[in-house]
Parts: structure tokens; C-alpha cells; sequence
């Protein structure tokens, strides 16, 4: 289903080739200012604008249908859509999966039923209405003090620093928020870049992982087991397309220390209670202990390449070979990382409105 949440439920919808896409969210209290200009801001850093991107190009004009009047939500149902203009349909056809996408799984769980033009309900498209839903949470967490900020961690294997070379504070994460292709160490742009347009010139794709810094979230936030701040957060991470793993701090790398090398020791400092370390990523028990929390996502390779693949036509039951045609992305790892703000920020909002309710929201 495309639904999640218990406080501030969302309904996803819409394809990529359709009329329209779009999200429904429930519970919003009546009343909340949003800078609809914010999220404008949010949808551009996501938009293809370069030679990285795919050429596709949508305007990405943000509809509100309802919930939403004189600059504020109403406490209705608050429902956004954005319009598909610049879609070519004749680039896809139906018999001939694509691999390492969902045409034939979707195929056999939809009865042959599921619109096959350009991934339809399962392209990166339908990331659009999510970043909308991330920029109306973040300006709620914001108002809180809470700021949330990812970098471009690696593509293929080209490298940036980690969070935990640097001591993530508001000044970092700022700059990370206000970048098209966030890095902590700026000077290696264009070698990143170079990765992605040399995989792009031999007609293939790479792709590599991200990095995210929760900052300023209070201590007490995940309910063990099932909703812990590491369960909710993966459920809704696994949920945006191409991503292939997520780890929460030291996450697999602290497989190879001792133990008294991987736990956190206590400190306190001006009298707050904090660790020396942050291995365990922010999060001890599924609940925030008051540092930064820290995660990684692995984002795969773009499934869509322009090299000849082996393939089958389900209508025939025979072996064929695909030579895509259409406009894709290189590598999307510098567009999702917008995504994976976005996201969180919903994630994060969905916890804390979980255990204030949901009046702590205009409080």
C-alpha cells in the first residue's frame, strides 16, 4: 500500500506518465503557516539540471486541492498534485522488461494491469510529491530547532568525508541544505562529477551512497521494538526507489571493533549528559539519546542504461535483447539525497507528533 503513518498518515498517488501526482496528508492541524516557497526550493534542488540528469524536464507546479487556504492549513485533509507535462510514452513498451526494475513484478502482482509507461507508479517520479511532504515537515521541525541535512557520502568509488570526521553543528548542515550536490569536502566536486559523466558517456550508470544528520533531537523519541526510531526511519528509506541498504552510525564497519572500542562512553558537559563518541549513531534502545543522529542509504546503480541487455518479452515467452531508448538519469545519488531529507523529516516529524500529539504542532 501506498500509506504510512499512525499520527500523520499520507496516501501516495499517481504515475509517472499519468494526468497527475500527488499526496494526501492527514491530521495536519488547522492553522500551520506554509512557505510555499520553501517548498518550491526543495522540488528545484530535485529537478534534473544539468548534463548528470535525465533531460526529462517538469515544471514541477505545486496544486493544492485542499486543506489549504489564505496561506495555512485548514485541519481538512491537505492534498497537493503536480501535473506530468513533459512525458514520452512512445520511449516504453509493455512486453519487453527492463531489468532491475519493477516491470515484471508488477506485471504478475497487478493482474498485467499496471500502467508500464515510464515505471508508472513505481518511478523515481512519485519521489515529487515526498519532497513536497518533506518540505511542509520541515518547516514544522525547524520551528522546533531540529535541522536535518545529508551529503553525497560516495559515488561509485569516489569518496567523501563522514560525519563523524567533522563535528556535524548547524553551521555545516546549513551549507549542506543550500547545495544541489552537497559534500562536506567541496573541493572534490568536479571529480565526482567526472565519475558520473564517464559512466554516462559509455552509455552505463553507478551510483553510491548518502549520508544524514538528524541535529538537535531531544533524548526519548522511539518506542521499542516495532517503532523504533531505526524501524520507522528504514521502513520509510526503503520505500524511496533504487535504495539498497541503510545503516545507523558506525553501522556495518562496527562489526570490525571490540566492544570497548564500539561502545559510547558518558560524559557530562555544562551539565547535560552526552557521549564521547557517537558509534551508535544517536539512538541507543530504538530511542534519540540526545547526540546526532547519523545514518547511511546505499542508492544502486540507475537500472536504466543505454548498453544492450539481456531480456525477455513476456509476450512471447522468448529471449530478446532491450536497447532502451528514453532519458535517464546517470546516477541519481545527487537528485535522491533531497529525496532522503525529505523523507526523514516526515519520519522524524510522524515520531515526535506520535508521543506530543498532534496540538504540540502549532504549540
Amino acid at each position: 500500500m501506498s500509506t504510512f503513518g499512525k499520527a500523520i498518515p499520507v496516501n501516495l498517488f499517481g504515475e509517472s506518465h499519468g494526468k497527475a501526482i500527488g499526496i494526501t496528508i492527514n491530521n495536519l492541524p488547522g492553522g500551520i503557516k506554509l512557505d510555499i516557497e520553501k517548498i518550491n526550493q526543495e522540488l528545484f534542488k530535485r529537478r534534473p539540471k544539468s548534463k548528470l540528469s535525465t533531460s526529462r524536464r517538469e515544471q514541477d507546479e505545486v496544486v493544492f486541492l485542499s486543506g489549504f487556504f489564505d496561506g495555512k492549513t485548514t485541519g481538512t485533509p491537505l492534498t497537493v498534485v503536480v501535473n506530468n507535462n513533459d512525458t514520452r510514452s512512445r520511449d516504453y513498451t509493455p512486453n519487453i522488461l527492463r531489468p532491475s526494475h519493477a516491470d515484471y513484478t508488477a506485471h504478475m502482482k497487478y493482474n498485467q494491469s499496471q500502467d508500464y509507461r515510464g515505471g508508472g507508479h513505481f518511478s523515481g517520479r512519485l519521489t515529487t510529491p515526498i519532497v513536497i511532504l518533506g518540505a511542509i515537515a520541515q518547516q514544522i521541525l525547524e520551528q522546533k530547532g531540529i535541522i536535518i541535512a545529508s551529503h553525497i557520502n560516495s559515488i561509485k568509488d569516489m569518496n567523501d568525508l563522514n560525519f563523524s570526521d567533522v563535528t556535524p553543528n548547524e553551521e555545516i548542515l546549513r551549507k549542506l541544505q543550500q547545495s544541489d550536490f552537497p559534500l562536506i569536502n567541496n573541493d572534490d566536486q568536479s571529480l565526482f562529477e567526472d565519475v558520473i559523466l564517464n559512466a554516462k558517456e559509455h552509455k552505463n550508470s553507478v551510483g553510491g551512497t548518502i549520508e544524514t544528520c538528524i541535529l538537535n533531537m531531544p533524548v526519548g523519541y522511539g518506542d521499542p521494538f516495532f517503532d523504533s526510531i531505526e524501524s520507522i526511519l528504514a521502513h520509510l528509506l526503503f520505500s524511496v526507489p533504487a535504495i539498497k541498504g541503510v545503516e545507523f552510525g558506525k553501522g556495518f564497519d562496527i562489526t570490525t571493533l571490540l566492544g570497548s572500542e564500539a561502545n559510547d562512553p558518558f560524559q557530562i558537559v555544562d551539565g547535560k549528559i552526552s557521549t564521547k563518541t557517537n558509534h551508535s549513531g544517536g539512538i541507543q534502545g530504538g530511542i534519540s539519546n540526545g547526540m546526532p543522529i547519523t545514518f547511511k542509504v546505499a542508492v544502486k546503480p540507475t537500472a536504466s542504461i543505454g548498453l544492450p541487455q539481456e531480456t525477455v518479452d513476456i509476450e512471447t515467452m522468448s529471449p530478446t535483447t532491450l536497447n532502451l531508448q528514453g532519458r535517464h538519469d546517470p546516477c541519481i545519488v545527487h537528485r535522491v539525497i533531497h529525496v532522503i531529507n525529505a523523507i526523514t523529516a516526515y519520519g522524524i516529524l510522524e515520531i515526535m507528533a506520535r508521543k506530543e500529539g498532534l496540538s504540540w504542532i502549532n504549540s
